[in-house]
């Protein structure tokens, strides 16, 4: 594959999912925008109402991962039926994980919102009333990402960023209508938010019902929803899948540990980290392309056995992720003070949001190359475990304690907080450096029968 053709090739994938995932993140960007016109005791309750969310959301994409590494492999090895009995497990097992965590939030809602925040009756009351709602957006969530990487590894990746695109178009209109009364509609405050994303999930998983049709479809017509991997084929899954999900589920629990840090700082800190949240979404959505374009070139390099391609075309990807990482960051710097004037919160609070999102600026490229080299490349072959233990140690043996330290020993201000526990991102970085370099995460699945 030459330069151009690569290029090409990584452009088709990285700008689509680039788009989509930054309309993903959307959602959330425009839920907290509208209802930060509500005032901080608002924000501050979708952000803890949306934490069972998010580690849903991390979980999900663990998943999702797992289906690229396993489509694309076998879509390199011309292996068609195998490919759609990836899907077909990966597809039960994050609908099984949408309902799971469904029924935990419809049924402990305020004990889940109570963990996040100090006694605050206003906040907690309001997160709770959006947590009920929210959570039913869970399993058409799960349905259409993982549709969506089956469409990407036949390379139909514009197709998924249209139905993103219609349903962002929803999602933005019905928050106009909900939230504050527009077109008719009773103005229902943060519940009208969860309504309006539950709607747009809705549709976006209908859109990517029918795409998937006529993509894989149209004209072959051999799919068959299958769960039968064989007992080779569900051992070699659980390798992929345990130290994933273990990762991830870690990683976000170390992430509502974060989150319990700044609930329980100054008042209006947990407010301004809050609408900091859909800029980092938009700043990691924007470059996440590159990281599954990654998962997925590479993936087909390792199923075809072309082990050398596969590992100089992973440092070109790496070059391309750090080049947009930086440009964005130096445009984040200079935009900052545009941004959190929108939110009708306190001077104190829209300052230290400033002042966090410099920070989040300095560290993104190191968090970049991280989602690009671990999440992307080193993933591909499926020794999922390497990235488990770098994920660990950084999370809980780094991360952890120093936000705690920071925090409650040194009682340091939030932006501090912050930029201290993200280091955990440069030892993370030296760690899967050190994998890569040795090359042990090159490998290609077997074809059980």
């Amino acid at each position: 594959m030459r330069e151009k053709s690569f290029l090409a090739s990584v452009v088709g994938i990285a700008v689509p999912v680039g788009l989509q995932s930054m309309l993903q993140s959307s959602f959330s960007m425009i839920d907290q925008l509208m209802v930060g016109q509500l005032g901080s005791t608002a924000v501050s309750a979708v952000e803890v109402a949306g934490r069972p969310a998010f580690i849903y959301s991390v979980v999900l994409g663990a998943a999702a991962a797992i289906t690229g590494i396993m489509i694309s492999q076998y879509l390199g090895m011309e292996d068609r039926r195998m490919a759609d009995r990836s899907l077909s497990v990966n597809l039960a097992a994050s609908a099984a994980l949408a309902l799971l965590f469904t029924a935990l939030c419809l049924l402990f809602p305020g004990q889940i919102v109570g963990l996040y925040i100090r006694d605050d009756p206003a906040v907690l009351a309001a997160g709770r009333e959006y947590l009920t709602c929210i959570l039913w957006t869970y399993l058409p969530m799960g349905v259409s990402s993982i549709l969506a990487v089956m469409v990407r590894c036949l390379g139909r990746a514009v197709w998924p960023l249209a139905a993103g695109i219609a349903s962002a178009a929803v999602n933005t209109g019905l928050n106009y209508g909900l939230i504050f009364g527009h077109f008719g509609f009773p103005a229902l405050g943060v519940t009208g938010a969860a309504m309006a994303s539950v709607i747009a999930q809705l549709v976006n998983m209908l859109l990517m019902l029918v795409i998937f049709c006529l993509v894989r479809l149209r004209g072959n017509r051999d799919f068959r929803f299958s769960l039968s991997l064989g007992a080779g084929g569900y051992r070699q899954y659980l390798l992929i899948l345990l130290p994933i999900l273990a990762t991830e589920l870690l990683w976000s629990l170390g992430q509502s540990v974060n989150t319990f840090i700044y609930g329980h700082l100054e008042r209006g800190d947990l407010a301004a980290m809050s609408m900091t949240g859909p800029i980092q979404g938009l700043f990691i959505g924007a470059l996440s392309g590159v990281s599954q374009a990654a998962g997925i070139l590479i993936g087909k390099r390792l199923g075809a056995n072309e082990y050398e391609k596969a590992y100089q075309e992973s440092k070109k990807l790496i070059r391309y992720g750090a080049v947009g990482a930086l440009l964005l960051s130096a445009l984040l710097i200079g935009l900052r003070w545009a941004y959190v004037p929108l939110y009708k919160v306190e001077p104190g609070v829209q300052e230290t949001a400033a002042k966090l999102l410099l920070a989040f600026a300095v560290l993104a490229p190191v968090k970049v190359a991280n989602m690009i080299l671990g999440g992307g490349v080193v993933r591909s072959g499926g020794k999922t475990a390497y990235i488990m233990v770098v994920d660990i140690v950084g999370t809980w043996l780094v991360g952890v304690p120093l936000g705690l330290a920071s925090a409650f020993l040194f009682r340091l201000p939030v932006e501090w907080v912050y930029f201290i526990l993200s280091q955990e991102e440069l030892v993370r970085l030296g760690m899967t450096i050190v994998v890569f370099r040795r090359k042990g995460w090159m490998n290609r699945l077997s074809a059980p029968g």
